[in-house]
Order: C-alpha cells, then structure tokens, then sequence
C-alpha cells in the first residue's frame, strides 16, 4: 500500500512527535509498504495563525498526487485531522492543548475565545467522521471523550532506539532528562533537592526556555553543588546517563505519554512521578516500579532520600520496571498491525 503520515511540526524543533514519525515510517517500510511523512508549519500563536492552519488542512485532498494514489493516511496531530481522505485513521498524539485542558479563560482575548469555540467542533466534527480512531495513551484518550464525546483506543510505542537501553551499577544521582519548560516543572526537583537529605545529587538535561530561571533558582538556594543543568546531551550520553542513574525525576503536568518513563524502564530504573503528571501513571506503580507523590518539594524530596539510602530498594524497583515494560510487549509491529487493519 502506499501509506501517508501526516503531522505538523515547528520548524527547527525536533521532539517527541517527530520522533514518533519517524519510527512509525520506518516500522511501516519494514512491513513492505510504500511510506511517506507530510508536514506543514504550525505556529501556536496568534489564533488567526491557527485558524489558517486548520483551515488549509481541511481544505486538502490527500487521495493522489503525481507520483501516485494515497491508499490510506494515518493522522497524528492537529489539525491534520480535517483532510480529506476516504480511508483515513486517527493515531493521536494529543489535540491543541491549549484549547482544551491548558485553556486559560482569564488571559483569553475575545479572538482567542471565539477560535477556541470554532476548533473544538470542528476537532468533534473531523474526529467523528474518521471511524477508526487511536491514540499514544490512555490519558490522551480520556481527554478526547471528556471534550470532545469521541472514544478511541490507546496503542503504546516504545521508545527511539529502545533496544541500546541498559543498565549499570547504579551511582548517587537522580536524572532528569526533558525539554526545560514549565509544564516539564524541572522547578520541582531544584526546590526538592534544596531539601534533601541523603548524598544525592541531581542532573538535568535538555535545552529550553526554562533554563534562566532554573539557574536563577538554584543559585538563590545555593544548591550549586547538589544540581546541574547538562544543557543538551547526544543520545549515546543519554543512555549512558539513564544506566548509571540511582532514579530517574519525571514529574511534568499532565503528560501525554512521556517517553522518559519506558525509556527508565528499559534502563532499569526506578522513576519518580507525580500525582498528576498524567502519561506515566499508565506505567509507574507506586512502591513497586517507582514513587508517585504529590507535587511539592517536600515530598519529592523524601521520595529522592528513600533511593538515596537505599541502593537495593532502587534496584528491585527498577528491575520491576523492566519486567512490567517486558510484559506489556511495547514494540512496532503490533502498532502498525492495528493501524493498517
């Protein structure tokens, strides 16, 4: 078949989502089939930019082009969703978050608010005329139905180069790796590890808008020595870093899927989450694969002592960890299985 994927992405921005792409492209080729990606730019802000997006995309035809017909397309984000396609199928990374569960009614413009409107049934409207329908989590799909009325079924993927994780004998410090944004609340470690009290230490990876301010803070608390920001870290020294941790801090705002907790399971760690950080509560077992505390430093920071001093209770629940991602048979084939059914 010739199989197209759709997505948008921002230019000169490579995240989970195109990750995502790309492995499912590959997964695809694999199996035989003839695989293309198409993007187009995608800018969250003014609304007036959104609405030019969602309606270019629903105005395009993507059932042949030059080099041949489309057999069946395989949607992932908004809004390219809205194109026209009679054999299309919805797997979901999430819809425009700012609309939905980010909505700030307060700070929201008159414009703002009638474009909101406007997507949300237009996202209901696309979504129910599509008849199967997926998405990258059981929270993504919780959303859908709680906004929109729209069921649809979860498919897990693993991780980009999900067999090179490994896991060492671990040393004393917690990583921390992600995009540094506030919805990402690396905040929460800096504040916690001001209040640790084992020899634990704390390393941070990843760029972004964030960074001031985290340096900002750790000077403030003169914790200097307990954490550091790595800024970007190639994916060789990430894995490196992953197998050496004691634990792995994740603790971001409703997530959507969140590859930082398979990819601490395939390492063999054990993570720390948070109450509602949504995504990797579909994977971390509280007292057995990792800790699930509330957001506050306080806590997070007894959650860091326990594997600060206890190596052992580090290493059972990271090998838990491993065995549950095991058991779960998280791997491409059975992902484009069900896409092309």
């Amino acid at each position: 078949m010739n199989i197209l994927i759709t997505s948008v992405q921002v230019p000169f921005v490579r995240g989970g989502g195109e990750i995502l792409a790309q492995g499912l492209l590959a997964a695809i080729k694999r199996q035989g089939h003839r695989a293309d990606i198409l993007t187009a730019p995608f800018r969250f802000s003014p609304a007036s930019a959104i609405e030019e997006s969602a309606d270019w995309w629903g105005r395009i035809n993507l059932a042949s082009f030059c080099a041949g017909n489309v057999d069946k397309v395989i949607h992932l984000k908004f809004p390219c969703f809205y194109a026209q396609h009679p054999d299309s199928v919805l797997w979901l990374l999430h819809q425009h978050r700012a609309y939905y569960e980010l909505w700030d009614e307060k700070g929201a413009s008159g414009k703002d608010k009638a474009v909101r409107k406007r997507v949300i049934q237009q996202d209901t409207d696309a979504l129910l005329r599509i008849p199967r329908r997926f998405t990258i989590a059981k929270r993504v799909s919780a959303r859908l139905q709680q906004y929109n009325g729209v069921s649809s079924a979860p498919i897990y993927h693993p991780p980009f180069s999900a067999e090179q994780f490994r896991c060492e004998e671990s040393l004393p410090f917690i990583f921390s790796p992600s995009r540094l944004e506030p919805l990402k609340r690396q905040m929460l470690l800096v504040e916690a590890m001001a209040k640790t009290r084992s020899p634990m230490v704390a390393l941070i990876a990843g760029e972004g808008g964030a960074a001031a301010a985290l340096n900002r803070r750790i000077s403030e608390l003169g914790i200097e020595s307990k954490v550091r920001l790595l800024g970007y870290v190639c994916d060789r020294e990430m894995r490196s870093y992953y197998a050496k941790a004691r634990a792995i801090f994740f603790g971001p705002y409703d997530e959507d899927y969140g590859y930082v907790t398979l990819e601490s399971m395939l390492a063999s760690k054990p993570v720390i989450t948070c109450t509602d950080s949504g995504g990797p509560l579909e994977f971390v077992v509280h007292g057995e694969t990792g800790q699930v505390v509330e957001p506050v430093a306080d806590v997070i920071a007894q959650a860091i002592d326990r594997y600060g001093r206890s190596e052992a209770l580090a290493t059972a629940h990271g090998q838990a960890g491993r065995a549950a991602y095991d058991d779960m048979d998280i791997s491409w084939d059975p992902v484009v299985e069900r896409l092309l059914k």
